[in-house]
């Protein structure tokens, strides 16, 4: 039987310790500033990338690069590897259908090995949650097909909430008008989105200050719960250059929910070039998302 190994993409937040620990590789994203392209050998510092957007540079963002698919994964193909590549929600990026094309030529090359893309319908440590329970699958001895498999199932219930300190970052990606950016900033309106099942972006409401709006967003947590909910799976919490909001909210999901295991990281620039300095979210396994 031929050993399989679990990939994913760097909008997937994976912290290093992880990448290192579980030996994952990682197909790069793409964010820029002017001319100039980050995300593989070339990378910015998370907290020197939200600076630049608070003194109002504009990033932009690219999907990955075929051709650095087709080299990572003809480097695992080549130690007689299968893989299972765990990727970034098909609703909010090309990168998906990227990674398939890939896949699907390389298996045309390597006829004896398997390849399976999974769309993960998610974002940032949503998807590491997911590299993490099929690592931990793989660890106890489940096969390439009953990872594929429980993991096909464990995404739909693996949500996200999150909230962002500013309204015109919203208005550039056209979630909100620009009237109502103007007029949400000048009444201190904070936006609440979450991740549907379909794998894009809802509005969910607002609340008038920051404090309130990171008790809110355990709030909404908490009442995604499930009954059963395994709370040995990690919480991942992730920001916008803003660390001490996100351990005050990991604080108040150690207090108000059975939660031990949460792991804190930037939002990546890729990513981070949509939601802007002081976006926050909370990302753990719950109730069925909603659509």
């Amino acid at each position: 039987m031929r050993k399989y190994c679990i990939t994913t993409d760097s909008n997937s937040d994976l912290p290093q310790e992880y990448i290192d620990k579980l030996n994952t590789t990682i197909i790069p994203q793409y964010y820029s500033f002017g001319d100039t392209v980050y995300g593989d050998e070339l990378n910015m510092p998370p907290a020197e990338f939200y600076e630049r957007m608070k003194k109002g540079e504009l990033p932009g963002s690219q999907a990955n690069n075929p051709a650095v698919i087709e080299e990572k994964f003809r480097a695992l193909l080549d130690k007689d590897l299968d893989i299972i590549h765990i990727g970034f929600s098909s609703a909010l990026s090309g990168s998906y259908n990227n990674v398939c094309m890939v896949a699907k030529e390389l298996l045309e090359e390597y006829t004896d090995a398997k390849i399976t893309v999974i769309d993960s319908l998610n974002v940032s440590l949503g998807e590491s949650i997911m590299v993490l329970h099929a690592n931990a699958l793989k660890d106890k001895g489940a096969s390439y097909e009953e990872v594929v498999s429980a993991i096909e199932e464990f995404k739909h219930h693996i949500n996200v909430q999150f909230t962002v300190d500013d309204l015109f970052h919203l208005q550039r990606g056209g979630r909100v008008s620009k009237t109502t950016a103007v007029v949400g900033s000048a009444l201190n309106l904070k936006p609440f989105l979450y991740v549907s099942d379909a794998g894009t972006l809802v509005s969910a409401g607002t609340v008038r200050g920051r404090k309130k709006s990171l008790h809110t967003l355990v709030d909404r947590m908490k009442a995604t719960l499930e009954e059963n909910t395994d709370y040995s799976l990690p919480v991942g919490i992730v920001h916008g250059n803003c660390l001490e909001d996100a351990q005050a909210v990991a604080e108040l999901v150690k207090e108000q929910t059975d939660f031990t295991n949460i792991i804190i990281n930037d939002i990546s620039p890729s990513i981070g070039t949509h939601a802007g300095p002081g976006a926050l979210g909370i990302l753990y396994y719950g109730q069925p998302k909603k659509s």
